[in-house]
């Protein structure tokens, strides 16, 4: 990892001052070492600001991360997985690439398809055979 930047895609890598970090103690297990120390870590990205995403790319990210955006437009992430400050922080900055790899993928676009013959023909017949299944489960009526 780039120590100035954050690379997420080819084209896209995001400078290490966009990121801003606050730290708090952890909840959990950890005994003194938890009471003492501020290794949970709290990701802060304004996505709503960012010079480093052109109009479109902040339009994709806006929409697909918006359940993780505050009203500003800010993203937010907290690792507190580990007793390690450091750690934390690496591993919230490596969700942070992986959020953003995904918000910033282009859809395929999908060309509309027609079903095969073959394939028509054996939706259908598998029709008929769940049709005679379904027939032959009906009772048999009585002969006048």
């Amino acid at each position: 990892m780039d120590e100035n930047a954050v690379r997420i895609t080819d084209t896209v890598s995001i400078p290490m001052s966009e990121l801003h970090f606050r730290f708090a103690r952890s909840s959990g297990s950890g005994g003194q070492h938890v009471n003492r120390s501020a290794t949970q870590v709290e990701l802060l990205f304004d996505v709503a600001g960012s010079p480093s995403l052109d109009e479109t790319q902040r339009r994709r990210v806006l929409r697909k991360l918006k359940s993780r955006l505050d009203k500003e437009g800010i993203l937010h992430l907290v690792s507190q997985e580990t007793r390690s400050q450091l750690r934390n922080r690496e591993e919230v900055v490596e969700r942070f690439q992986e959020l953003m790899r995904d918000a910033l993928r282009v859809p395929k676009s999908r060309w509309p398809t027609r079903p095969t013959r073959a394939a028509r023909e054996r939706r259908l017949e598998e029709k008929r055979r769940r049709s005679k299944t379904k027939r032959d489960r009906r009772p048999v009526p009585p002969d006048p």
